[in-house]
């Protein structure tokens, strides 16, 4: 198994509140008074009460193309990202040279080189340090990445790995457009990065290692689900593909997932004290809720976290980690399962177990 060290995490600026959002997000979608009503009614329902934006709130009315607004994720996309390295390892107390392995993870912007290139000699990383970026897992690519990078130190035991997270979703709202799903991800999404340090079973460091350890993953796919969640990619940019289905999806097929993980362990969900969510939405939450039979108190942290910085994206079940490292949860000997959805729709499900005290 793998151990993680550290997560470090970045946001942009200050904070905006929900409300000033939707008032200067309004302008730029739509001058109809009955959709304005419904954007200012549907924005309140997020359960988000901050955000932290890539820019200022008077800047977004001058992306006028796809291109400036791509230009814009590979400058402060990269600045964020390599802020969340550099917080990671500091707090894990490794320097960039020791790192064999960089994951990538990003849905919101395109670069090629991609921009864990440039994070390589930002950083001062090693020139011949694996890199495994990816694009397209959208919500589901901070969990992936932990298992990619999970089954990379299988594999290679005695390396350590960093798995970086941006997300700038600010970026991808459509100007002019007025759809129901155009309204709701203009409120609930927000911008931010997250970043881990991990290490194999046989690296020196993992011996004195008390933190939480990967144990497994599971990935799986819903079927008849492609078009209830994901990007409409026109020459205006990243469309947003969010329909009411995908709850229903989630609550339909979570709970056997989870089963599935667990029984590989011989675990059931009774020995699992902590589930760290991707911070979705109030209705992916009652989802998750219906499918695991869990109550208000498990998914505090999610809650807490769409309402202090919204939806990240891939970012954002990697920040709730984070909260509840931060909590010092699971207790030793426990368990904890990470999930996030993402397009497919996808399920990415990450077992983790703090050990007992040595």
């Amino acid at each position: 198994m793998a151990h993680l060290v550290a997560v470090g995490r970045a946001l942009p600026g200050d904070p905006y509140p929900q409300q000033d959002i939707t008032q200067a997000i309004g302008a730029l979608l739509t001058d109809d008074p009955a959709r304005l009503s419904a954007l200012h009614r549907l924005h309140a329902a997020t359960g988000v009460r901050t955000r932290h934006l890539a820019l200022p709130l008077d800047r977004y009315g001058t992306l006028s193309s796809f291109g400036a607004a791509n230009d814009v994720f590979i400058i402060e996309g990269t600045r964020l990202a390599e802020e969340a390295c550099r917080a990671a390892m500091d707090s894990a107390e490794v320097s960039a040279c020791e790192l064999d392995v960089l994951v990538s993870t990003s849905v919101t912007g395109i670069a090629v080189p991609s921009i864990d290139v440039a994070l390589v000699g930002a950083l001062g990383m090693s020139n011949d340090v694996r890199r495994m970026p990816s694009f397209g897992l959208g919500c589901a690519g901070g969990a992936a990445g932990l298992a990619q990078l999970h089954d990379y130190l299988l594999g290679h035991p005695r390396h350590a790995g960093l798995l970086v997270s941006v997300e700038l979703c600010s970026l991808t709202i459509q100007r002019g457009d007025d759809s129901t799903a155009n309204l709701v991800a203009s409120g609930l999404f927000g911008d931010g990065a997250a970043a881990v340090v991990m290490v194999g079973d046989q690296h020196p460091r993992a011996a004195e290692l008390t933190g939480l350890e990967v144990v497994g993953s599971r990935s799986s796919l819903y079927p008849g689900t492609t078009d209830q969640l994901g990007w409409h990619i026109s020459e205006t940019g990243f469309s947003i593909m969010l329909a009411p289905g995908l709850p229903d999806a989630i609550a339909e097929h979570l709970g056997c997932d989870v089963d599935a993980l667990l029984a590989r362990y011989s675990l059931t969900r009774r020995e699992v004290g902590t589930w760290v969510v991707h911070a979705g939405g109030p209705r992916v939450f009652d989802a998750v809720a219906a499918a695991l039979d869990l109550h208000g108190a498990e998914l505090e942290l999610s809650r807490e976290s769409l309402a202090s910085v919204g939806n990240l994206s891939s970012s954002s079940v990697l920040h709730v980690l984070a909260d509840t490292l931060d909590r010092d949860r699971p207790a030793p000997g426990g368990y904890a399962v990470l999930i996030a959805f993402g397009p497919g729709v996808s399920a990415e499900l990450v077992l983790l177990r703090r050990p007992e005290q040595r």
